[in-house]
């Protein structure tokens, strides 16, 4: 995990390689920037560690890490603390209390920082303008985005822009282009290896080394791409309609290329495997990609269910886009559609498709799910919050939960996996990979390990 370190002396908190060196006395740490900021430290002008990468720990209690997302979600950009402890089920002196301790600030604090860091990549990156910078990264007003700036950084938002240097800004052949940061060692092959074969036909494309999807965007349609770009950090290019939610359109691209997952923990604990720790030690910065949302990861992870092959698949997913999706024109590369909204999926329309009726009927059940909110469905659920779903049937638990971020998911009925255990002859019980530690993390080697093999 990431470790920042704060000065006392002089009041500023580095990111680590930064060439500052100063006593060991002098220092604190801490895992996430919006805690040194909570004690009073600003960011350093010279190593920049807002274009790092600093995901809450996995090791924080499921209550914190689920109010997290909450909060990447938007929960917090018009709501309150106390709303947001009321969907948690405790109070909000209760997590307060909670986020200080695991986390070192506050919900708000959190907030605010992670706003601010996000503004602060667009003032480097991008030629919008500071009006646009402080509507798109979720501020409610210009004053309150200049007050939470000179908190921050200790300066205007007009004076950061001032100060980028000349390789800050971004130039593309269109798009609008931002850095989007990445854990250390991060293995970008790797993981578009896994993008690729689990594609959406018409919806996603891995062309050479770029990786390239539809989306919607208040019921417009956009594309994505992304591809190598330094140290640290994947080129994002988005063409949008608009750049309202901009700051939750870029934490959903990081999740799905799993951007800000830190697999290192999950590499020590497998290295000593004799099966697994020859694969995870190719690949250590191999991370578990998620997926764009729920409606998507639900949608494959059906009709993945019962051993089906991946071109078997294909071809349904196929059938769904093209005959429920929003059609694309103009688009290169073969991208035709954005996936269907679940609100338009119904199961007259799923049956007119002809897919198998169980396949259906979980379709139809899953999209009822979405479109009423369910807080199970959500970014790094738990196989056992997804039992509390009637229609999540215990086979189809591990494979919705894997592509959501479980770390314990492991979807042993999906073809490719299972194909590569038998491979490796980890299918015996006494062997059996989902019962040890990190099972989504040994999963995704094992598929990369297989998709390698096969090709």
């Amino acid at each position: 995990m990431t470790t920042f370190s704060a000065v006392v002396t002089t009041g500023i908190y580095c990111r680590p390689g930064c060439g500052a060196r100063p006593r060991a006395e002098n220092c604190r740490t801490y895992e996430l920037p919006a805690a040194a900021e909570a004690d009073g430290f600003r960011a350093c002008l010279r190593c920049r560690p807002y274009r790092v990468a600093a995901p809450v720990g996995a090791d924080s209690p499921e209550l914190v890490c689920r109010a997290w997302q909450m909060i990447i979600d938007g929960v917090l950009d018009e709501g309150t603390e106390a709303a947001l402890a009321a969907r948690v089920g405790v109070s909000a002196r209760h997590l307060r209390r909670l986020f200080v301790k695991h986390v070192g600030a506050s919900p708000d604090q959190l907030a605010r920082s992670r706003r601010a860091h996000f503004a602060r990549r667009l003032l480097d990156d991008t030629d919008l303008t500071i009006l646009d910078v402080a509507f798109v990264s979720g501020f409610g007003s210009l004053r309150q985005f200049n007050r939470s700036m000179r908190e921050v950084f200790r300066s205007s938002p007009s004076d950061l822009r001032r100060r980028r240097h000349r390789a800050d800004r971004l130039v593309t052949d269109g798009g609008l282009a931002l850095r989007l940061p990445v854990v250390p060692g991060y293995d970008w092959d790797a993981v578009r290896g896994l993008l690729a074969v689990r594609a959406v036909p018409g919806v996603e494309v891995v062309d050479g080394e770029t990786y390239r999807r539809t989306v919607r965007v208040e019921g417009a349609p956009g594309v994505l791409e992304i591809s190598p770009g330094g140290a640290g950090w994947l080129l994002l290019r988005a063409h949008l309609p608009y750049w309202e939610g901009l700051i939750h359109v870029v934490d959903q691209a990081g999740r799905l290329v799993g951007a800000d997952a830190d697999p290192s923990a999950g590499v020590r604990a497998l290295a000593a495997d004799p099966a697994l720790g020859p694969l995870v030690l190719a690949r250590p910065g191999l991370a578990v990609p998620g997926a764009w949302s729920p409606f998507d990861a639900g949608v494959q992870a059906i009709l993945g269910r019962g051993g089906r092959s991946p071109e078997s698949v294909r071809e349904w997913l196929a059938a769904v886009v093209a005959g429920l999706g929003t059609p694309v024109p103009g688009l290169p590369g073969g991208l035709t559609h954005a996936f269907p909204n679940a609100g338009a999926v119904t199961a007259d329309a799923l049956a007119a498709i002809g897919l198998p009726d169980q396949d259906a009927d979980l379709i139809t059940a899953l999209a009822s799910s979405v479109a009423a909110g369910r807080p199970e469905l959500r970014p790094g659920t738990s196989v056992a919050a997804l039992a509390d779903l009637p229609w999540a049937v215990p086979d189809l638990r591990h494979a919705l939960a894997f592509r959501l971020g479980a770390r314990e998911a492991f979807p042993s009925a999906e073809a490719p996996l299972r194909a590569a255990l038998v491979a490796l002859g980890l299918d015996r019980p006494d062997a059996h990979p989902g019962k040890g530690p990190w099972p989504a993390l040994a999963a995704a080697h094992l598929m990369s390990h297989g998709n390698a093999h096969h090709h």
